[in-house]
């Protein structure tokens, strides 16, 4: 019994999925939201935009921090939407004099990070611009990462902050200069206690799921839009069912 019970978990998540993506092709075909158009506005996110226009005509930096998060296991989805997020920064600043840096804490996130860099450049066809040393590792322990991307991000003269991945409590320390210094610091985490101390010290903390959706607002792709309305209407259709079944329930009774 048990494992008919796990069989037909697993079955009905897959056709959960085939379902999604099914719903998220016929949309697509459709049209997809824009940023800042179709999808609800966010202040992080607004000031976000804002801030890299400025950062690249007054010649300063924009600082991308991808945490500590996993490439693989659960909790890989905050890694690849910080990586989702980073590709059309780094092409909207790819014209800078000073362009985008990323730090990260771990091996496999610095050479994603790098490769996303070279993505944007060479869709905005500025490859000879890319350097590889603006992806960095700046360390690997919770605390020698934030100590590394705060002297980084203070040697580079970075004016905006954008930190999206997988932090801990050490996320403070990233915000808390950036506060006495006047620069912007958007961040987002999937860890509780991470969000916590990012929601009391960054200037436009991310809150649940809007880290997730970093892509759609960030110009990454027009099914990262269309990922978020399929989400709001399965959302709609679970509380449906919901409310119908306790309709039911109640008529029955």
């Amino acid at each position: 019994m048990a494992f008919s019970w796990s069989a037909l978990a697993q079955i009905g998540g897959l056709l959960f999925v085939v379902l999604f993506v099914i719903v998220m092709l016929i949309r697509r075909a459709f049209g997809s939201p824009e940023p800042g158009r179709d999808l609800r506005p966010i202040s992080a996110f607004s000031r976000l935009r804002r801030a890299v226009l400025l950062t690249v005509e007054s010649g300063r930096r924009l600082h991308v921090s991808l945490g500590r998060g996993e490439i693989t296991g659960e909790r890989s989805a905050i890694a690849f939407s910080g990586l989702s997020a980073l590709h059309p920064l780094a092409e909207a600043t790819s014209l800078s004099d000073k362009p985008t840096i990323v730090t990260s804490g771990t091996g496999p996130l610095g050479i994603l990070s790098r490769s996303t860099l070279y993505s944007g450049y060479r869709r905005a066809r500025r490859a000879s611009r890319y350097r590889p040393t603006q992806g960095r590792v700046s360390g690997l322990t919770p605390f020698s990462y934030a100590i590394g991307a705060l002297l980084d991000a203070d040697r580079e003269q970075v004016s905006t902050n954008f930190l999206i991945g997988s932090f801990g409590a050490e996320i403070g320390l990233l915000t808390e200069p950036s506060r006495t210094a006047g620069a912007l610091t958007v961040a987002g985490t999937d860890n509780i206690p991470g969000q916590a101390v990012a929601y009391a010290a960054a200037d436009e903390p991310l809150i649940g799921e809007e880290a997730y959706a970093s892509g759609a607002y960030t110009g990454a792709g027009g099914l990262h839009g269309t990922s978020l309305f399929t989400q709001d209407l399965f959302r709609w259709l679970i509380i449906a069912i919901i409310i119908g079944g306790a309709i039911a329930k109640l008529i029955g009774s």
